[in-house]
């Protein structure tokens, strides 16, 4: 996944603009004009990098002349103590940007960071780990960037991507079969169809009706290994729902093909990184 120039500039500028609004009472009437530090950023605990170019930008868009070398790069693993990256530029600024970059590291590698352990759960069996629609206003791309530095894959970005029966459309529309149906008459030919199920029997119509994809909703793993054996490779199967570190790698074990957890984005602890001054 690609993280366009004119999306992260903007959601910098936009969180710039929150953070300092007219000046920086601290750093603006403190420190000299002219002042040149050196700074860097370090782990504060091991895991998986990302969002580190988009950090980064913070500071070069408020000092374009600031240097900056990297030691690491978005996907890599860190340990507690790891240098991951150092700059050098107007204090004032380095000072005004601090907040805002580690806000978004942290963030984007916290969520790379719990990505990468559910990946590695699994690895081994025929899941991958993928993201949802969980996300957080305005951040969506930074956040499904983030899962793939971790390893995982991007469920569908937005709801034009593909179409996604839950049981809402189906109980308000009066059945899988008859959904299904009328979604066919109008989509185009490119559009992958999901269905949510939450019983082997929706499973078995779902199945019937041809879909691409079955999502199997809050199963218990014997369940899904069923519905493994009922679908037979006929449709990709999604995993989701109540899972968790505890019980993913026996999830993933019933044969699915993906595995989605919304907690990847929804409610990921922040990665500890700090910002040092040199003395």
């Amino acid at each position: 996944m690609i993280l366009l120039p004119f999306y992260v500039d903007d959601i910098i500028k936009t969180a710039l603009n929150e953070d300092i609004n007219y000046i920086d009472s601290t750093a603006d009437l403190l420190i000299p004009e002219d002042s040149i530090s050196s700074a860097y950023f370090v782990a504060k605990a091991s895991g998986v990098v990302a969002g580190l170019e988009v950090a980064l930008r913070v500071f070069t868009i408020l000092d374009p002349d600031m240097k900056i070398e990297c030691s690491f790069k978005d996907g890599d693993e860190v340990k507690n103590g790891d240098i991951i990256a150092e700059f050098t530029g107007r204090t004032r600024l380095m000072l005004k940007a601090e907040r805002t970059a580690l806000n978004i590291l942290q963030h984007m590698s916290g969520i790379a960071t719990y990505t990468n352990k559910c990946v590695k759960l699994v690895e081994g069996t025929n899941a991958s780990i993928a993201d949802t629609r969980k996300t957080l206003p305005g951040l969506r791309a930074l956040q499904k960037y983030a899962v793939t530095a971790g390893g995982g894959r991007n469920h569908r970005y937005n709801l034009t991507d593909a179409a996604m029966l839950k049981d809402n459309h189906i109980d308000a529309y009066g059945g899988i079969t008859a959904a299904v149906n009328a979604l066919r008459k109008k989509a185009g030919h490119m559009l992958q169809i999901e269905v949510e199920t939450r019983t082997l029997e929706e499973v078995q119509e779902a199945v019937s009706c041809g879909v691409n994809v079955i999502m199997l909703d809050n199963m218990d793993c014997p369940t899904m290994a069923e519905a493994v054996k009922l679908v037979n490779g006929r449709a990709k199967l999604e995993a989701s729902g109540n899972i968790t570190l505890d019980n993913i790698t026996e999830v993933a074990k019933t044969g699915i093909d993906i595995i989605s957890l919304g907690a990847l984005t929804h409610s990921v602890q922040a990665f500890d990184i700090s910002m040092k001054f040199r003395s």
